[in-house]
C-alpha cells in the first residue's frame, strides 16, 4: 500500500512503537523512514494528538495499527489526514467468527466483574477482545514479570504482549519520548479469554489473579 501511494525515499510514515514491528519493516523497505508516536493509554492504538505532534514537512503518511480487538481513533485520524494533506493507513488484525467474538466477550466480562488489583482493560464499542490485556501497577520492581509467573505455576497461561517496544529494537532505535508506550510495554499482560475456555476455567484464572492481590498497587 505504501509503494502504491507513492511512499518513497526521503518520506517520514508515522507509526506505533507499540508492538507491529512488520510494519515500521514495511515502511524501511519502501524506503521511508519510520517516525515513532506515542499511544493512548486506554486504547494501545496511536494517540492522535501524539501522531499531530510528531508531523514534519517530511511526513507523507500515517499507518494506524489497530490492537488487542479495539480499533484506533481512525475518525480522527483521517480528519488529520484530511487537514494535514496525509495519507492514513489502518493495519488491521484478523477477523474472528462473530459466535466466537460474542464467547469471548462474555469471558471478558466475567473477568472485569471479578478481577481485582489489576486494572482490566478498557472496554469500548466494537472490542472483539483478541487479547485481554490487563495492566499490572508498577512499585518500584517488575511487579508484572513477577505477576506473570506466580500466575503460571498456577496453571493460568499468560503472556506478555509487547517486550520490547520497536523503538527499543537494534534495527530501528531511536531517541525518543513515548511515556506511554515505555509504560504499556512494562506493565500488560495478556490473560486467556479464549472461547473455548469453560467457566471453571475462567474462575480458576481469576482465583489466580486475585490471590496475588498484595503484590500490587490498588488499581487506580
Amino acid at each position: 500500500m505504501l509503494r502504491a501511494a507513492g511512499v518513497g525515499l526521503g518520506d517520514e510514515i508515522v507509526v506505533p512503537a507499540f508492538g507491529n514491528v512488520e510494519v515500521a519493516e514495511a515502511v524501511a523497505t519502501a524506503g521511508a523512514l519510520p517516525v515513532f508516536a506515542d499511544i493512548d493509554p486506554a486504547t494501545y492504538c496511536l494517540d492522535p494528538a501524539a501522531v499531530d505532534a510528531a508531523l514534519t514537512p517530511r511526513t507523507a503518511a500515517v499507518v494506524a495499527v489497530h490492537r488487542f480487538g479495539l480499533p484506533a481513533d481512525i475518525g480522527t485520524l483521517h480528519a488529520l489526514g484530511r487537514r494535514q494533506g496525509l495519507l492514513v493507513l489502518e493495519h488491521g488484525e484478523s477477523e474472528a467468527p462473530y459466535d466466537e467474538i460474542a464467547q469471548r466477550r462474555e469471558r471478558a466480562a466475567f473477568l472485569d466483574a471479578r478481577l481485582r488489583g489489576v486494572r482490566t482493560p478498557e472496554g469500548g464499542v466494537g472490542h472483539t477482545y483478541q487479547q485481554y490485556v490487563v495492566r499490572v501497577p508498577g512499585n518500584g520492581r517488575p511487579d508484572r514479570d513477577a505477576f506473570a509467573r506466580a500466575v503460571r505455576s498456577k496453571g493460568v497461561e499468560c503472556r506478555v504482549p509487547v517486550k520490547t517496544p520497536v523503538h527499543r529494537l537494534p534495527d530501528f532505535r531511536r531517541c525518543v519520548s513515548l511515556p506511554e508506550t515505555e509504560r504499556a510495554a512494562d506493565e500488560t499482560l495478556a490473560l486467556p479469554v479464549d472461547a473455548s475456555l469453560t467457566k471453571r476455567e475462567m474462575q480458576r484464572i481469576a482465583a489466580a489473579c486475585n490471590a496475588l492481590g498484595g503484590l500490587l498497587q490498588p488499581a487506580g
